[in-house]
């Protein structure tokens, strides 16, 4: 590997097979130096029993619960993985792979509605990590540095950095954008014209196709009769594919953003894109901003844009803030008196009642009889998740109300489940005792 193509590994491509590794940095070095150059022959390198092997490493990393066919991680596991793994390279190689069934559930999203999930069989989840593996250098090598969502080496934090630079140099005029059911709405057609732009192997281009249309089942509202329909865009949000198709397409919106006619030139306009998530920083969003995001999106893109909760916000305004990926930004006056103000950036109000939610639900009654040592232990592995991804900016406000919460919650718990009436000894407070018990404090 030449030093043109060398790349900073992720841990993900430092886990890889030294062959996957050379293939990727190949295809990765060729698609940056020829920006129109369209690959033609990867679903060799996609069925080599390698990339197969790679996939199902991933996909058995992640876990995650079985399909309509219900075989499960475990049981493959069980049965034996390499038979596995080479029953998919014989489908693949003789081209007889076909897609399954997808199961559509629905979780719980942070206002209260409910998300559509899709999940494939393991196999096809399998296939899709190998798919991944060969198109994903290729694809990143035409990404744009607005985007940050399911990238390699990028992250929220620094989406969420660059949204608090371009603050602090004056891009306080925001527009705040929603995409309604990005991921359910995606046009098939207009999606593949994409790919096509930088794969022309038919093979791939056919399994893609196969994912995007495979039939999806779900239960009728309240249980009982499943139903299946073949949907008619989307690409279904919970396949490993899913999140670099979905960058592929918004991929154009960034393109004309940035293109001599568009706001980062006439505008001096900044984007942040994290998957369908997006705000548009400037001086001032005037109506031509607005309109130039409306006929992109929605005209030519075919998507539509979620009017009730797309807005403008002026963050320099009193008691005005903005909120992104579970962060408010707001002018606070200093904390010391001094006649400043500064840009604040700590956990939203939205993110401390989702964590309060969580907590009730992890120190409740129904926990009564679980030992002591291991709720302790299930709470500080949440706790320190949380705080990995809630400690950039000012968060120590926010982490003084969670470590109260916790404290209060965990004293109430194990009042109710002595007999005598729990007491934490004598000249030791509560926190001090928690804390001697294992507790981690935020």
């Amino acid at each position: 590997m030449t030093e043109e193509t060398k790349v900073e590994l992720t841990i993900r491509e430092a886990l890889l097979p030294s062959k996957l590794q050379d293939w990727r940095a190949k295809l990765r070095a060729k698609a940056k130096q020829e920006k129109r150059e369209r690959f033609y022959s990867l679903y060799g390198l996609i069925s080599h029993p390698e990339t197969v092997r790679a996939g199902w490493a991933q996909v058995r990393a992640n876990r995650g619960g079985p399909g309509v066919d219900g075989v499960s991680i475990e049981g493959i596991e069980k049965e034996g993985e390499e038979a596995f793994v080479g029953e998919l390279v014989k489908e693949l190689q003789e081209k007889s792979y076909r897609a399954g069934v997808v199961r559509r559930v629905h979780i719980p999203k942070a206002n209260g509605k409910m998300r559509p999930l899709g999940i494939p069989n393991v196999r096809d989840r399998v296939v899709q990590a190998a798919v991944l593996l060969i198109l994903e250098p290729i694809f990143e090598a035409d990404f744009l540095e607005c985007s940050y969502g399911f990238r390699p080496g990028r992250s929220a934090h620094e989406a969420l950095e660059k949204i608090r630079q371009n603050l602090i140099h004056g891009r306080s005029s925001i527009y705040d954008a929603d995409l309604e059911g990005y991921f359910d709405s995606i046009p098939h057609e207009q999606l593949m014209k994409c790919v096509r732009m930088r794969v022309v192997d038919g093979s791939v281009l056919r399994l893609i196709e196969q994912w995007l249309r495979a039939p999806v089942e779900e239960e009728s509202k309240g249980g009982g009769r499943r139903r299946r329909r073949r949907p008619e865009s989307g690409t279904p949000q919970g396949g490993v594919l899913s999140p670099l198709l979905a960058n592929i397409y918004l991929h154009w919106f960034d393109h004309a953003f940035h293109a001599v006619e568009g706001p980062a030139q006439w505008a001096g306009a900044v984007l942040v894109r994290y998957a369908d998530d997006f705000v548009i920083m400037a001086r001032q969003v005037g109506t031509k901003l607005e309109e130039f995001v409306r006929a992109k999106i929605e005209d030519w893109l075919g998507l539509k844009i979620n009017r009730e909760k797309t807005r403008v916000v002026e963050v320099r305004e009193p008691s005005a803030e903005l909120e992104f990926l579970g962060y408010s930004f707001r002018l606070d006056r200093d904390l010391g008196g001094r006649k400043i103000r500064y840009w604040n950036m700590q956990p939203s109000a939205k993110a401390l009642a989702r964590e309060r939610e969580k907590l009730r639900g992890l120190i409740n009654r129904r926990r009564g009889c679980q030992a002591l040592p291991e709720l302790i232990a299930e709470l500080n592995r949440h706790l320190r998740g949380w705080a990995n991804y809630f400690g950039a900016g000012y968060s120590r406000k926010a982490f003084r109300e969670i470590n109260a919460q916790v404290s209060r919650r965990l004293a109430r718990h194990l009042r109710r489940r002595s007999q005598r009436g729990w007491r934490p000894p004598k000249g030791t407070s509560i926190h001090a005792h928690l804390q001697q018990l294992g507790l981690i404090y935020l």
